[in-house]
C-alpha cells in the first residue's frame, strides 16, 4: 500500500523541494496534474501555460528516472479532476492513501484550497527561498515601515554575497545611482538565449493551442528553456554577453529592442529550474573574476535576494485580501486597449505588443510604463492585478500581487512605496526612445497633441491632494502645483477628464 501522496506543482520543479526531501522514494508517490483550474482561473497568456506543462512533463520524466512512482496527469487525460483537490482525492482512492505532503503553494487561493481537503495534510515550508517567512515577520515586527532595502542589507548578511567582511562590498550597499543611464543608440547584444522546441514541447504547443488559441497573446514562436539544463545554459548566457552591462541600461526601454541586457530567468526561478542562491553566486563570480562591474551585479543580486524575497514576505504576511486592496478607491475599468494594444501611446503600444509577442515586458516597462499610466487614470488595482497576473510569463501571484498592489498602484496604502510611482512623460522620454516616433508631443503639456502622461499626472495629484500633499517626498511637487496659474491648472485638468472620459 502507498503510504503518502507528495504533491508537486507546477510551480514547483525542484528536486531540492522540501515535500520531497520528506518524502520516501520506496513508498510514496508524486502527483502532477495540468489541470483546467490552474490553466483558467485567470486567462493565462499561452506561453505561460506551455512553459510550465512543458516544464512539468519534462521534470515528471526526471523523477521518474531517479527511481520515483510519479502518477502524472495531463491536460486532455479522460479521468483529469480538473483541479489540484480533485486529482489528490482521485489519487488517494487509486492508491489507498489518506496523507499528503505538500509545499506551501505560492498562492493564498490554493494554500485554502488545499486546507479544506479531507485528507491529513502535511505542510512544508518552501525552502528554495534565502529567507523564511518566520525570520521576514521577525524583520517586519514593530517596524513603522517596511521598506525593502533595509531587508536586503540582511539578505546580504546572511548569504554574504558581495561582502567584505560585515561591510558591503566597494563600501555602499546599493549602486542604483549608477544604473539609470538612458537608450543608447544600439544594443550589443543579440537577447537571451533561445531553444528550439523539442518534441514534447512541441506536443504541448498543439495541446495549448487547441485549448487556449483564444487566448491574450501569441503562442508561437515559442523559445524558452523548459528544463534545467536549459535555463542553466541561459543563466551562463546572460552572465558571459549581458551581464557587464545590464547595470547600466536596466531602466532603459528601446522601440526596436525588446530585451536589452535582461536577463529573462525570472520564469526558471519562479517554477523551479534554477535556484536563486545558484543565479546569484554565478553573478558574484562573475564580479570577482573581473569580467562584470560592482554596480552592475549589485544591482542584479538586489533584484533577486533583496526584491524578490521581500515581496514574497509581503505577500503572505499581510494575508489573502492583498491582491483586492483599493487604498485610492480607484473604479475605472481597464481599458480595452490594454489587450489590443490599439493606442496612439506609443510607449503603452510598444509595451503591450511587446507583451502579447513574447508574454514579457521588463521591470520599467511595467512599472513606468502601463502601471504608471493605470495609476494616473485611476483604473481599479484589482483589473490592474489581474491584467498583469494574465499576460506575464512569470507571473505568480506572491510576486506579481505586491509588485502591482504594492508597487505599481498604491493600493496597499503604502506598505511598500513610500510614495505613489507616477510620472509625467518627460521620464518615459528620458528613459527610452519611445516618445521620438509617438503621436503625441511629449514637451507640450496641455493642447491636442500633448502627451496624456504630462495632463494626467497633473489630474492624479490633484485629485490626491489631501492624501499626497503632506508626503516629504512630494512637497516639491504640490507647491509647484499650488503657485501654477490658476487658468493653466483648469486647462491641464480639463483636458486630462476629457481624455479619461473618452478612453474604452
Amino acid at each position: 500500500m502507498v503510504s503518502r501522496l507528495v504533491l508537486v506543482l507546477g510551480d514547483q520543479l525542484s528536486e531540492n523541494l522540501s515535500a520531497l526531501q520528506a518524502a520516501e522514494k520506496s513508498s510514496d508517490v508524486i502527483v502532477m496534474a495540468e489541470v483546467a483550474e490552474e490553466a483558467t482561473y485567470v486567462q493565462h497568456h499561452p506561453k505561460k501555460i506551455a512553459f510550465i506543462f512543458a516544464a512539468m512533463r519534462k521534470f515528471a520524466t526526471r523523477l521518474r528516472d531517479a527511481g520515483w512512482d510519479v502518477r502524472y496527469t495531463q491536460l486532455d487525460d479522460t479521468e483529469n479532476a480538473g483541479s489540484i483537490p480533485g486529482e489528490l482525492l482521485r489519487r488517494a482512492e487509486d492508491t489507498g492513501a489518506f496523507e499528503v505532503i505538500f509545499t506551501q503553494p505560492g498562492e493564498w487561493r490554493l494554500l485554502l484550497a488545499l486546507e479544506d481537503m479531507p485528507l491529513k495534510l502535511t505542510m512544508k515550508t518552501d525552502t528554495r527561498f534565502v529567507s523564511t517567512q518566520d525570520e521576514f515577520d521577525a524583520w517586519a515586527e514593530g517596524r513603522k515601515t517596511l521598506r525593502m532595502e533595509y531587508f536586503y542589507r540582511d539578505m546580504r548578511r546572511k548569504t554574504g554575497l558581495l561582502m567584505d567582511g560585515d561591510d558591503p562590498e566597494g563600501g555602499k550597499w546599493n549602486y542604483d545611482s549608477e544604473n539609470r543611464k538612458p537608450a543608447p543608440d544600439d544594443i550589443a547584444f543579440s537577447g537571451p538565449m533561445q531553444f528550439t522546441p523539442d518534441d514534447v514541447v512541441e506536443e504541448v504547443l498543439d495541446l495549448v493551442e487547441s485549448r487556449f488559441g483564444n487566448s491574450f497573446g501569441r503562442l508561437r514562436p515559442f523559445w524558452f528553456a523548459t528544463d534545467q539544463t536549459q535555463a542553466r545554459r541561459a543563466l551562463t548566457h546572460f552572465i558571459i554577453y549581458a551581464l557587464p552591462r545590464f547595470g547600466d541600461f536596466q531602466d532603459a526601454m528601446m522601440n526596436d529592442n525588446r530585451f536589452l541586457y535582461h536577463a529573462l530567468i525570472s520564469p526558471y526561478l519562479n517554477v523551479g529550474l534554477l535556484d536563486p542562491m545558484e543565479v546569484c553566486k554565478a553573478a558574484e563570480d562573475a564580479y570577482r573574476d573581473g569580467h562584470a562591474p560592482l554596480n552592475a551585479v549589485e544591482g542584479f543580486i538586489r533584484q533577486i535576494i533583496g526584491w524578490r524575497e521581500y515581496v514574497r514576505g509581503i505577500y503572505f504576511r499581510e494575508g489573502p485580501d492583498y491582491p483586492r486592496r483599493n487604498a485610492l478607491n480607484h473604479q475605472r475599468k481597464l481599458p480595452e486597449f490594454y489587450w489590443t494594444g490599439d493606442t496612439d501611446m506609443n510607449c503603452m503600444s510598444k509595451a503591450i505588443t511587446q507583451t502579447a509577442d513574447e508574454a514579457y515586458a521588463h521591470h520599467i516597462q511595467r512599472l513606468m510604463v502601463t502601471g504608471n499610466f493605470a495609476l494616473l487614470a485611476g483604473i481599479n488595482p484589482h483589473e490592474v492585478q489581474e491584467w498583469y497576473l494574465r499576460v506575464y510569463i512569470d507571473a505568480f501571484e506572491w510576486v506579481e500581487a505586491p509588485n502591482v498592489v504594492g508597487m505599481s498602484q498604491f493600493a496597499d496604502g503604502g506598505i511598500i512605496a513610500s510614495k505613489p510611482y507616477v510620472s509625467s512623460g518627460a521620464y518615459i522620454n528620458r528613459m527610452s526612445d519611445y516618445c521620438k516616433s509617438c503621436r503625441y508631443k511629449v514637451n507640450d503639456k496641455t493642447g491636442k497633441d500633448a502627451c496624456p502622461f504630462n495632463t494626467l499626472y497633473w489630474h492624479f495629484l490633484d485629485r490626491h491632494t489631501d492624501r499626497f500633499s503632506g508626503n516629504n517626498r512630494m512637497g516639491t511637487i504640490y507647491a509647484n502645483w499650488k503657485r501654477m496659474d490658476k487658468d493653466r491648472k483648469q486647462t491641464i485638468l480639463s483636458e486630462a477628464q476629457a481624455f479619461l472620459d473618452g478612453m474604452t
